[in-house]
């Protein structure tokens, strides 16, 4: 099955990626971990606006600098998935996007991430899970709407 053409490559998306065969990897801390010192490693390139780290998969709100949407996620899944070294497939192909239209759509996106842990059963409260901009002390760059 072909990637769809990305429509647009300019703005602020609400992204989501997924592991290979919805396998759990971010249920282990250290690969938690490591995802995060991914994402900050490419941060140069993109600014991220909230973001969540389930077991099986992620979400982003991204606005991407120098580089088209593709590019950044070809980065990130493909440095998270070599300093990873498994031998089995990491993420399944591809990425879903949605272009954020308003400061409204932002803010529904935003608390979909936020207590996307919650409505798992996760946490109580979003702000207790700490793979989440939801947590404190996660720097976050302003929504540029």
């Amino acid at each position: 099955m072909a990637t769809p053409q990305r429509s647009a490559s300019q703005g602020t998306f609400f992204l989501t990626t997924v592991c290979y065969n919805r396998r759990r990897i971010f249920q282990v801390t250290r690969n938690a971990e490591l995802f995060r010192e991914t994402l900050d490693h490419y941060r140069p390139h993109y600014e991220l606006h909230a973001y969540v780290l389930m077991p099986d998969h992620v979400h982003l709100i991204r606005t991407p600098r120098d580089k088209t949407l593709s590019q950044i996620m070809n980065l990130i899944k493909g440095g998270f998935s070599h300093k990873l070294a498994s031998k089995l497939p990491v993420w399944q192909r591809g990425y879903t996007d949605h272009l954020i239209q308003s400061p409204a759509d932002f803010a529904v996106r935003q608390n979909y991430i936020h207590q996307n842990p919650v409505a798992e059963r996760l946490v109580e409260t979003a702000e207790l899970y700490p793979y989440s901009s939801a947590s404190p002390g996660i720097r976050m760059d302003l929504y540029p709407g």
